[in-house]
């Protein structure tokens, strides 16, 4: 079974030039991008059995990747 990548490139592909300017540009976007990056792996190697956490933290774990992938959505759709 292969898993839904859901780094921010596949999320967002039509903003690809803006990811990369605001990784570039501003520090607030850095910050969240490499937390959810961080996540989007945690949760891949849940995915491919490397770990396994209890439900209750996987469960949190995919609500921070969708809180943090909310925030950069707004940073990349004001940032033109």
């Amino acid at each position: 079974m292969f898993a839904e990548s859901h780094d921010l490139h596949h999320e967002f592909p039509e903003y690809n030039d803006q990811i990369h300017a605001l990784k570039i540009s501003n520090g607030h976007f850095q910050r969240l991008f490499k937390e959810y990056d961080e996540i989007v792996h945690q949760l891949v190697r849940v995915e491919q059995g490397i770990e396994n956490p209890s439900d209750d933290v996987i469960e949190e774990m995919k609500k921070k990747r969708l809180h943090l992938k909310d925030q950069l959505y707004v940073m990349l759709r004001s940032h033109t």
